[in-house]
């Protein structure tokens, strides 16, 4: 049996073998990981456990709180921030567990946009092909789980942060139900959006990740069969525009499930996803909510050194007046209550998570209409998750030729019963 220690000596002489071109790292913890390593292995010796994290290798992204530091969040302009204060709650909750935190991974710049890139400090290779995107924002992330620098990544995700890196990089992300896992010392991008989730290998390492985070007990992940659990599939907008093999892929895994006894149906959500678009047509929420996080250098006037695709947004939502905000905010109050009553007669929904694989990163650089289209695409599936105030995870579908997920979502609060299920599934698969 390999040491923690060993693990750890691996993968950062992997790491110090790339130092010179380093883009999934913004810093590691060298000294306070061994410490960790070595606490974990003599644990190990004496037969004693934390529980299922205890020793495991984890990345957090570059938005969590690390005491001592300053949090950087992506962006020049926090690079000489205040020092944090305390860790964020989740990364003391994580210690606490046994966890090994290697370092923080790059994100884009403030946690904004879908598709990976970072003016900054570099954009991360796609685990699968470094020529191509590695998804946003938690980009390191996925990047960091897909090439097993990390055994578990935590990320954030607003509009799919989680699960667009997950699927882009053929692993598996959670995005939990909103304020389930709390978000204290964590750089906000919308408080009312923003959720804190795991990218991990497996299920159950993610679902052992999310107790911690949420201040549970970790228990064993026991698998829910799939024969007579009813699946919707909401076809129609969010099938457009497919990629043909990550459709077959789509199609076969539902062929799988199917045969393994669930009922399958389509249930349309067409009309709730165009009355929130309705309600959300001056500015998305987490714009909104984004403007005000950022309010004080928007207003400053003074051209600030942040990658304009994250402050052209931000500074057009910064000028829409209180009640379009409070409007969206009270229809969005409705909508979720609708969807969690049309949800009722499914136990989930499955769809595939991103409609497409990676571009290459250099397509992305070259053509900004399809950047921008690429981006809408990225983000149409897994940002109804949060939209509607649901729990969403994207697991690696077998047989595309790049990576891609196969998404599903379950109802507010029903975390565990959606992890059970994706254990089965995933076993399946």
């Amino acid at each position: 049996m390999q040491s923690i220690r060993d693990r750890l000596e691996n993968i950062l002489s992997r790491l110090a073998n790339r130092a010179a071109d380093e883009k999934v790292y913004t810093k590691l913890y060298a000294e306070a990981a061994r410490a960790a390593a070595d606490a974990s292995d003599a644990r190990a010796r004496a037969g004693v456990t934390l529980g299922p994290l205890d020793g495991s290798i984890l990345s957090i992204k570059d938005l969590f709180d690390v005491a001592g530091e300053a949090t950087t969040a992506g962006s020049l302009m926090l690079r000489n921030a205040a020092p944090a204060m305390r860790d964020a709650a989740i990364v003391g909750r994580l210690r606490q567990a046994g966890a090994v935190i290697i370092g923080k991974t790059n994100m884009t710049e403030f946690a904004f946009t879908a598709i990976g890139d970072n003016m900054h400090y570099g954009t991360p290779g796609n685990a699968f092909d470094a020529s191509r995107i590695p998804g946003g924002s938690s980009s390191g992330a996925g990047v960091s789980v897909g090439e097993g620098t990390s055994d578990i990544s935590i990320g954030s995700d607003t509009g799919g942060s989680i699960r667009i890196p997950a699927s882009l990089n053929g692993v598996v992300g959670f995005k939990p139900t909103a304020r389930r896992v709390p978000l204290i010392g964590a750089f906000p991008l919308s408080g009312t959006l923003d959720s804190v989730g795991p990218l991990a290998r497996t299920v159950s390492q993610c679902a052992a990740a999310d107790a911690v985070m949420a201040g549970e007990v970790p228990n064993e992940l026991a698998a829910i069969p799939l024969a007579g659990l009813r699946i919707g599939i909401p076809r129609g907008v969010l099938f457009g525009d497919i990629e043909g093999g990550v459709a077959a892929a789509f199609e076969h895994c539902l062929g799988r499930i199917e045969q393994a006894g669930a009922h399958i149906a389509d249930l349309s959500i067409d009309d709730m996803i165009a009355e929130f678009r309705a309600a959300t047509k001056r500015g998305s929420i987490a714009a909104m909510e984004g403007a005000e996080v950022h309010a004080d250098w928007l207003a400053a006037g003074a051209p600030a050194p942040v990658d304009p695709h994250v402050s052209g947004p931000l500074s057009r939502a910064a000028l829409l007046p209180a009640p379009v905000y409070i409007r969206a905010l009270r229809r969005r109050a409705a909508l979720v209550a609708a969807m969690d009553e049309r949800l009722a007669s499914v136990d989930l929904l499955a769809l595939p998570a991103t409609p497409v694989t990676a571009p290459t990163i250099a397509s992305m650089a070259e053509d900004a209409e399809l950047r921008d289209r690429t981006e809408g695409l990225l983000l149409r599936n897994t940002q109804v998750a949060n939209q509607f105030d649901l729990c969403a995870i994207s697991l690696p579908m077998p047989g595309t030729a790049l990576p891609a997920g196969l998404m599903m979502v379950a109802r507010n609060g029903h975390d565990h019963r959606l992890l059970r299920i994706a254990a089965e599934v995933e076993r399946l698969l």
